[in-house]
């Protein structure tokens, strides 16, 4: 019989996601484990370091190990990287009871809103918040699909022909829709109104005292869901989740493109067929991390045609991007 449980995989002070492709492939290997393991998706969020699951499985840690190979098969290929990504163990919670399910879903489709990516977790398209009550809610028109005969560039190589009514976008990701148990999900939320209503409320003590008369487990809560994520300020996600998303942030995703499309090619391997960040040593990705730095403070508020002119980094995402210890 199969149990429900949360699972977080962690990247630590490395980014694991540097790129739209690199959060689709992301899921789509996600995807094909828990068809390897015969484990049901119900919700996902992805973001640069980490990303949540709920899921229904027999053999929670088997996925885990699973997905996190075959990723780490596809990001060391690509970037020129050797060894383990990640923790070697995912961070996993047992989830019992429906209030206690509705809570972990809510967390898992709000992770957009709650790290300051989106000023609602539909903003956010790397999760599944957008596939639960598609018709209901007006989305129910597909995107554009990929034709057959492309879909093995998004798949691990030994899972190239992987059931075609799983379908797959134009941008090679298969969709979510298809591949999570959503029937199962809005029958936890019972309708498009409570759905809405549960993506928008203000985190309270209600919904901790729901889940404490429901059963003796612990409530799933915020700081429990993120307890796999090191540094992570819940202070700052419940500010985020009444929509004050900081727009002159600038996400991993930004400054992993200026590094690896503008900065490496033209610093460091022109002319080259190939660059990547870990292709230099750890010496030259930290002398490129303090003239990064330095460059940021020095054009901030300023007209200039630096990328760094008009949105703010952090040194600790800055270190985290350069994968600098």
């Amino acid at each position: 019989m199969k149990n429900t449980y949360h699972l977080c995989l962690s990247s630590h002070d490395e980014v694991m996601f540097r790129n739209e492709a690199d959060l689709i492939i992301g899921f789509n290997y996600l995807a094909v484990a828990a068809l390897e393991t015969d484990s049901v998706l119900l919700a996902d969020g992805f973001l640069s370091t980490h990303h949540h699951e709920a899921v229904r499985a027999d053999s929670p840690y088997e996925l885990a190990r699973r997905n996190r190979y075959s990723y780490t098969r596809y990001f060391n290929a690509k970037y020129h990287r050797r060894g383990s990504l990640g923790e070697k163990e995912c961070f996993l919670l047992n989830v019992e009871g429906l209030y206690h399910v509705q809570a972990l879903l809510n967390y898992i489709f709000r992770q957009g809103l709650h790290h300051g990516m989106a000023v609602t977790p539909f903003g956010y398209k790397h999760c599944s918040a957008n596939a639960i009550f598609r018709e209901e809610l007006g989305k129910s028109t597909p995107p554009a699909l990929i034709d057959d005969s492309k879909r093995y560039l998004y798949l691990p190589c030994n899972k190239q022909h992987f059931p075609l009514k799983y379908r797959m976008s134009s941008e090679g990701l298969l969709l979510r829709e298809d591949i999570e148990d959503t029937a199962y999900v809005e029958s936890v939320y019972v309708s498009p109104r409570n759905f809405l209503f549960q993506m928008n409320r203000i985190s309270d003590a209600k919904d901790i005292a729901d889940q404490q008369k429901e059963n003796s487990l612990p409530a799933v809560t915020l700081e429990s869901v993120e307890r796999g994520v090191p540094g992570f300020d819940p202070s700052k996600a419940f500010i985020a989740e009444q929509g004050r998303v900081n727009k002159n942030r600038m996400t991993d995703i930004e400054l992993c493109h200026i590094i690896d499309d503008v900065i490496l090619p033209s610093r460091y391997f022109k002319g080259a067929t190939e660059s990547s960040l870990y292709l230099l040593p750890e010496r030259k990705r930290a002398d490129l991390g303090n003239a990064l730095w330095q460059e940021f403070r020095n054009v901030r508020y300023r007209h200039s045609d630096s990328p760094f002119s008009e949105k703010t980094i952090t040194e600790d995402q800055l270190r985290r991007c350069l994968c600098i210890p």
